[in-house]
C-alpha cells in the first residue's frame, strides 16, 4: 500500500466509499463526481500506478476487466457501457493508482470532446 495514495486508502478502508463489488484482488466503488447515471471505479487492491504498470501483472489486469463486466451487470447496463482507463497526465489521469471507469445508464455521446 502506498500510504499517500487515495485509492490505496479506500481499499484499506481508511477513507469511506460506496463499494459496489469486491473480490480478492479488486474493489469497485462509486465515483464521487459521476459523469453518467452509473459511474463506478474499479481498482486493483495492489497498487499499480497506471495501465502500463498493470500490464506487467496480467492476472490482476484480467481481474480488473472481469470486475468491470460484473459491475456493468450489477448496475443493469444492458444498453451498453464504457470501460475507460486514463493513463498519465495527458490522458487525464488524476489519481495515480490505475482504475477503470465503468460508465453508462444513458447515451454517452462521442468518445472525445472536440478541442
Amino acid at each position: 500500500m502506498e500510504t499517500s495514495c487515495l485509492f490505496c486508502r479506500i481499499v484499506a478502508g481508511e477513507i469511506p466509499a460506496t463499494v459496489v463489488h469486491r473480490t480478492g484482488t479488486t474493489v469497485a466503488f462509486r465515483d464521487i463526481d459521476p459523469k453518467a447515471p452509473s459511474h463506478v471505479l474499479v481498482v486493483p487492491v495492489a497498487h499499480h500506478a497506471d495501465v502500463t504498470e498493470l500490464a506487467g501483472d496480467p492476472a490482476v489486469a484480467a481481474d480488473v476487466l472481469a470486475t468491470a463486466a460484473k459491475v456493468a451487470e450489477l448496475e443493469g447496463l444492458t444498453g451498453g457501457f464504457r470501460v475507460i482507463f486514463n493513463t498519465g497526465a495527458h490522458g487525464g489521469q488524476e489519481v495515480f493508482h490505475v482504475h477503470a471507469h465503468v460508465v453508462g445508464g444513458a447515451p454517452l455521446g462521442p468518445m472525445l470532446a472536440r478541442p
